[in-house]
């Protein structure tokens, strides 16, 4: 899906429209500069952490880099290193944690300022606080844009417009969190399991409320004493705006 919608993929049948206008007549290379993406699976070429972020837009003025920089947590590390902004990342960003290559990444789709965002897996490398904390700048990215989120971590997407649960290649729901979240389908038992899980996360077997206790502190959706099984990431859905 978002391979056809980046303009990757030719469609068999049908057509891909962006605002009423069909991408077989348009310029890819047009129209790929409209496109800003962050993918699971980061890219970054041997050069500065400030090159890296200024390779979506090489005449951005310096306030504009750090801006981004500062948007997307970058600078809490970056002014942590001896060079800061001028250090060296590295071969693929070998140097750098794959959180600190998820931000840099993020920076420079900032930087990009796209009229179309994607973001793939985007705070996959993330912990919770600094997933929390970068959700800001996204939330403030994604106004006034379409943006598409695919996400195992089912949190990502509470906030979109809309949610597709894509299995086996097929859209099986579709709407908001809350609507969703009340049908009590598929998406409901995916989100519930996965909160679930990361709620009893740190709780070894026997510990946590019992009782009364505990069903008052169950996360919404699941009964006290129900098994959090483990959820592959692999039969998880795609979800996007």
């Amino acid at each position: 899906m978002i391979g056809l919608i980046a303009a990757f993929y030719v469609p068999t049948a049908g057509t891909v429209r962006v605002d009423g206008v069909d991408l077989a007549a348009v310029r890819l290379d047009s129209y790929r500069t409209q496109i800003g993406v962050v993918l699971q699976d980061t890219f970054l070429f041997d050069g500065t952490i400030r090159e890296n972020v200024a390779f979506s837009r090489p005449d951005a003025t310096e306030e504009q880099i750090l801006a981004a920089c500062r948007t997307a947590r970058v600078d809490e590390f970056a002014e942590a290193f001896e060079n800061k902004y001028e250090t060296i990342v590295g071969e693929r960003g070998v140097k750098l944690s794959g959180g600190q290559k998820q931000r840099v990444s993020i920076a420079r789709a900032i930087l990009a300022d796209p009229r179309i965002l994607i973001l793939d897996e985007a705070t996959s490398s993330l912990d919770s606080e600094s997933e929390a904390l970068i959700q800001e700048g996204l939330s403030y990215l994604m106004r006034g844009r379409t943006t598409f989120v695919i996400a195992h971590r089912l949190s990502t997407v509470r906030r979109a417009d809309q949610i597709l649960v894509v299995e086996a290649g097929r859209i099986v729901e579709r709407g908001t969190h809350g609507s969703l979240y009340a049908a009590e389908g598929r998406y409901y038992e995916l989100y519930t399991k996965q909160h679930g899980i990361e709620s009893n996360l740190f709780l070894a077997p026997g510990e946590g409320p019992v009782g009364e206790e505990a069903r008052e502190s169950a996360p919404e959706g699941i009964a006290a004493g129900d098994k959090a099984e483990t959820w592959p990431l692999a039969s998880t859905p795609n979800a996007g705006i």
